[in-house]
């Protein structure tokens, strides 16, 4: 294997981000002179635990991040500086709560199975205004904006500039789109192996910001999941004789996926806000595209899942916010319980479920907000089992300080409505 001195000067590069993504998806580097990679790359990049969101105090030894050479990607905007990620060790030893490291133990678990899971993430994001306040473009207004050709392009130098960096890496991106809400756009490109979409969905945030800062805007996100398993190159989710074209073990990994839907919901819609999109009410345009029950259909986006080809299916639970390698790898988790297990998701329905979700006797509602979904996922043993103890008592409790902090908080809405009691 080539070194990364030798890397950097085959192309060019000066610089490096070492980098990795904390419990809460934050992804955290340091810059490093090419000059001294080698150096780096073998004493590994050294950060405070404490300082960053993992459960560790300022007693504990620094975390060392060892730089993989396979994770390198030269940034196309910024061709002298190279991001690159890699494992995570203290004292030695690795961090049992680092996301990747989890999901790289989970599809190993997978693997003594001969199972690949291979997904490919739609990854949706806002253009908004540098301080928060408004989407970027004050004539995006139209009710049912989807697909607005003159919003799209009005973005064009943006979009495409992102396009061309993808093109340049070759994910093999196919599409770009304005989606349903005003100042939405979503991009696609092919899909991989559960770990290298992980990456690629950290590297894209990062690079979907950058692109954004630099022409002056700021981007936030919102991401569905397609999944399928496979195992020695064939597709173990199709099946042109099953439903939908779906196989009887994709049916059993869709049925691990309900039967922990409710606890999951704690690692795809991580944060206070996610609720305010899983139990909306409808938009302008007639439709959230987000669901609010634990079921399952076929061509038909008002579900948590909607199968809408053979040998796939969709996850339309998880949120921007949803850490990239801890939802790869909880949707792992649950699939695998559900195959291990088999799992029966029931019949499908067929039904709009934002008009007609009355008539789905004993369909489980999904969390109404964090709290509810943290004691969810605290009760889901499939999780807390195939996730590890380690991450699993780390991510509860920074994110029952993040809810306690939350519920500490004074918001406009009480102070419109209660000052007066």
């Amino acid at each position: 294997m080539a070194s990364f001195g030798a890397y950097a000067k085959k192309n060019g590069i000066k610089y490096f981000l070492i980098s990795f993504v904390d419990l809460f998806g934050t992804m955290r580097a340091k810059i490093v002179p090419a000059t001294a990679i080698d150096r780096m790359a073998k004493a590994g990049a050294g950060f405070a635990g404490f300082a960053v969101w993992f459960d560790m105090t300022p007693a504990h030894a620094d975390i060392l991040v060892m730089a993989d050479l396979d994770t390198a990607i030269q940034l196309p905007w910024k061709p002298e500086v190279a991001w690159v990620t890699g494992d995570l060790m203290m004292d030695g030893k690795p961090v049992a709560q680092n996301p990747r490291q989890v999901l790289k133990r989970v599809i190993a678990d997978a693997a003594s199975d001969g199972y690949d899971m291979k997904t490919g993430v739609e990854c949706e994001y806002f253009m908004i205004l540098p301080d928060g306040s408004a989407i970027s473009d004050g004539a995006d207004t139209q009710s049912k904006p989807c697909y607005d050709q003159q919003a799209l392009m009005r973005r064009y130098e943006t979009i495409t500039e992102i396009c061309d960096c993808m093109i340049a890496l070759g994910w093999g991106p196919y599409q770009n789109d304005h989606e349903d809400a005003n100042g939405q756009f979503e991009m696609n490109w092919e899909y991989d192996s559960a770990l290298k979409t992980a990456d690629k969905h950290a590297f894209f945030k990062f690079m979907v910001k950058s692109i954004a800062e630099k022409n002056g805007l700021r981007a936030t996100f919102m991401p569905n999941a397609h999944v399928s398993l496979w195992q020695k190159g064939e597709n173990l989710f199709d099946d042109p004789k099953g439903e939908l074209g779906l196989s009887a073990l994709g049916y059993n990994f869709i049925g691990g996926i309900m039967h922990s839907a409710a606890g999951l919901t704690a690692i795809t819609n991580p944060t206070v806000n996610s609720y305010k999109r899983i139990n909306a009410p409808p938009t302008l345009s007639g439709a959230t595209w987000s669901p609010n029950t634990i079921t399952y259909a076929g061509n038909n986006r008002t579900h948590m899942i909607r199968i809408p080809d053979g040998g796939r299916f969709e996850l339309r639970l998880a949120d921007g916010a949803a850490n990239p390698y801890l939802l790869q790898a909880a949707l792992l988790v649950s699939g695998l319980d559900g195959i291990r297990n088999k799992r029966d998701p029931g019949k499908r329905l067929d039904i709009d479920m934002y008009t007609q979700g009355h008539l789905a006797k004993g369909a489980k509602r999904l969390p109404l907000n964090l709290l509810d979904a943290l004691r969810a996922f605290e009760k889901a043993g499939v999780l807390l089992a195939g996730l590890g103890e380690d991450l699993a008592k780390s991510y509860l409790k920074l994110k029952y300080d993040d809810w306690n902090a939350y519920s500490r908080h004074l918001t406009d809405w009480e102070r419109n409505t209660t000052l007066d009691c």
